[in-house]
């Protein structure tokens, strides 16, 4: 007893070693992480604005995609913003509850966005499949229902996780070989019989995850099914073009972050490890806005009025010159 207590008292913050010790190439991937963050912010800010101001953009669809271009913004807001400073700061460290919470948040939001691509893919099969009954199954309710358990689920799987990891004594030195918390990482540094409980969890959750990934998949048969019945040839490549991109999305999500999570050679930093974190953590944010929002053409139209309308209010009301003062001679 003496000795967990002992154990907890020293423990009081981690060290993230993820990066290169490198300056050169610390300042590269630094760089690297600033413009995906970016690019991610201002693509899933612009989706956000354009679903909630814009009425030809208030169908289920959108209001789906508003909901993950918002997890999308927390969801590299928890890792990304952490790293950066940490960097330019020359800090590796980061406080015991700061790790707890970045690892909860984080597969929160990870859980959430794949649990409503899931509901994004059950939608695009209503639509698809069966148009005629699209409105009365996805109905306002219907829709609030899907979102509210993509949300919840999410937060239980975060709850579920963090509880499993940080039942465990931890083993010093508390040195994360990564550039964020996240639960491989620390099982390094349990204790010897500690982690089991958290494997458990990790297991169920990848066989969990797969077999939500097959019902993905048994709904896009059926949409690639119906899309094939489709006699004009420009239909079914605009049907294949929207489908296909996300199916690949999902597909990387899922597969890279069962890599992350089912992997070895956590005890030391490698370029595979950040390879495969980046894929999982900074990809899928930035990439979503483009192709799930930004290549739809009711999008573009909605951006383009936006820009229309700033244009014609700044020739309209042009900047009114400041008049000199009196004062001056």
């Amino acid at each position: 007893m003496a000795e967990k207590v002992t154990n907890v008292t020293r423990l009081r913050e981690f060290l993230l070693m993820g990066l290169p010790d490198d300056q050169v190439l610390q300042t590269l991937y630094v760089t690297f992480f600033f413009l995906i963050y970016l690019a991610a912010l201002m693509g899933n800010l612009l989706i956000v604005t354009l679903t909630s101001t814009d009425q030809h953009l208030q169908s289920p669809m959108y209001f789906f995609l508003k909901n993950l271009a918002l997890i999308d913004i927390c969801y590299i807001s928890v890792i990304v913003p952490k790293s950066i400073i940490n960097s330019l700061t020359k800090s590796h460290s980061i406080s015991f509850v700061g790790c707890a919470s970045q690892i909860f948040l984080f597969i929160f939001f990870a859980g959430a966005e794949y649990a409503l691509l899931i509901v994004m893919s059950y939608d695009r099969y209503v639509a698809i499949c069966q148009p005629l009954y699209y409105e009365a199954i996805m109905n306002r309710g219907t829709r609030w229902q899907m979102v509210t358990a993509a949300w919840s689920s999410g937060c239980v799987y975060g709850s579920i996780h963090v509880a499993g990891t940080f039942s465990v004594r931890f083993c010093g030195p508390y040195v994360v070989h990564h550039f964020y918390c996240d639960v491989p990482s620390l099982l390094t540094l349990a204790c010897p019989g500690e982690h089991t409980l958290e494997y458990a969890f990790m297991i169920a959750s990848c066989t969990l995850a797969s077999v939500c990934f097959l019902f993905l998949i048994a709904f896009y048969i059926y949409i690639f099914s119906a899309v094939l019945r489709i006699p004009a040839a420009r239909g079914r490549f605009k049907s294949f073009s929207t489908c296909i991109p996300h199916l690949a999305v999902v597909t990387l999500f899922l597969f890279s972050g069962i890599v992350t999570y089912l992997g070895t050679g956590y005890k030391s930093a490698s370029s595979l490890n950040l390879f495969m974190s980046v894929l999982y953590t900074m990809v899928p944010p930035s990439l979503n806005p483009l192709i799930y929002s930004l290549r739809n053409k009711a999008v573009k139209a909605a951006l383009g009025k936006i820009l229309l309308l700033k244009c014609y209010q700044k020739h309209k009301y042009p900047a009114v010159p400041k008049p000199p003062d009196r004062h001056t001679k």
